[in-house]
């Protein structure tokens, strides 16, 4: 009973920020909302003493919150291809607890209990200079607590000195320069708390993406230099299996134009569809599954009817015609951004041009 009671009164507090937030100047707005978000929370998504109102209060960060520089317990890591987010740049951290490591099992790494990964989505003011000025948009957290993975939207304010807590997401008009010099704006939509599991999905519960072992299996930059991330984890105490990068799967960079165009086009369907289309995604049903090492034409798409694609299909009949991309429903869904045809169904409100441009040179080469 007491349970209960508390559980009312916390909603009764919410109801009653909500009813007094349309009075409000914008600041104290998005005070109350970041109040109300984090009275919301159900208790079991709120196990321990997570998640912070604030991105500050972590202490991810050192200085200026803005300038994203990681703290000595955190670990920069980039996947081998990046996920098409509207042409948001993104850096990405990690948090393992001390004494924790992360296990290498086949293609999959393990997380400890208390890892946290942490995703910064930003915008530079000019593309041509990605080093200049920037505007970051949004941090996601996702935090492997007792209950399993959770997932925690921070939107930053216009002030660039901190970040809130959204559950409900959030929407931002972008605007940038893109690298042909030209002005571009976006409706950039950051996701809701329970949209997160739309992508973050394995066997219906949710789980990281761009951190299994082939996504890491590669060279980035540290502060010290450049190494495997897989070797500086295991540097670093952090990481257990490591055998080196011949013993382990990796994956290509699908901008690398000194790949063959295959391999390209696998890497970017792996990284952009295959959290969905695969046996563990909740597109498992539709018989299509775009994992870099899949060779089933059929599976691909190849002279394949879809299960259910509606409107998505634009008329047409196989996911993949070989040698006609623009007959074929897979490009099709790509190039569209009305929804229910265009894929993925959230995290993007423009056309990945670029990649468009890829996978239909990939589909009109088979067969030659």
């Amino acid at each position: 009973m007491e349970g209960s009671c508390l559980n009312l009164s916390k909603w009764a507090i919410a109801s009653l920020f909500l009813s007094l937030l349309w009075s409000c100047q914008p600041a104290v707005k998005e005070e109350i909302q970041a109040t109300v978000a984090e009275e919301v929370l159900a208790p079991e998504e709120a196990s321990g003493k997570f998640p912070y109102r604030r991105l500050s209060t972590y202490g991810f960060f050192e200085g200026e919150l803005a300038s994203l520089s990681p703290n000595e317990s955190i670990i920069p890591y980039q996947p081998a291809s990046s996920l098409f987010t509207d042409y948001a740049l993104k850096s990405r951290f990690a948090y393992l607890p001390e004494g924790e490591k992360a296990i290498i099992a086949g293609e999959e790494l393990n997380l400890p209990q208390g890892t946290i990964l942490i995703k910064n989505f930003y915008y530079p003011a000019d593309f041509r200079k990605p080093e200049g000025e920037r505007r970051i948009i949004e941090t996601r957290l996702m935090i492997h607590e007792a209950s399993g993975w959770q997932a925690y939207p921070y939107v930053w304010n216009d002030s660039q000195t901190d970040a809130a807590l959204k559950v409900v997401g959030a929407e931002k008009e972008v605007r940038f320069i893109n690298q042909a010099g030209e002005e571009q704006v976006i409706n950039y939509l950051v996701p809701n708390k329970n949209q997160c599991k739309s992508c973050h999905n394995k066997n219906e519960s949710l789980a990281p993406l761009g951190v299994q072992t082939r996504h890491l299996n590669h060279e980035i930059t540290f502060a010290e230099g450049s190494e495997n991330q897989l070797a500086h984890w295991a540097k670093l105490g952090k990481l257990e299996g490591f055998l080196g990068k011949a013993a382990h799967p990796s994956l290509i960079n699908y901008e690398d134009q000194s790949q063959t165009l295959n391999d390209r086009a696998m890497a970017y369907l792996d990284i952009n569809c295959s959290h969905c289309h695969r046996a563990e995604g909740p597109a498992s049903t539709s018989g299509l599954f775009l994992t870099y090492g899949q060779k089933d034409p059929l599976k691909l798409g190849v002279f394949k009817t879809p299960v259910a694609a509606g409107k998505g299909s634009g008329k047409h009949t196989y996911d993949i015609v070989p040698g006609q991309a623009d007959a074929s429903i897979l490009l099709h869904r790509m190039n569209s951004t009305e929804m229910g045809v265009a894929m993925p169904e959230i995290g993007r409100t423009s056309i990945h041009e670029e990649g468009v441009a890829l996978i239909r040179a990939w589909i009109n080469q088979m067969n030659q």
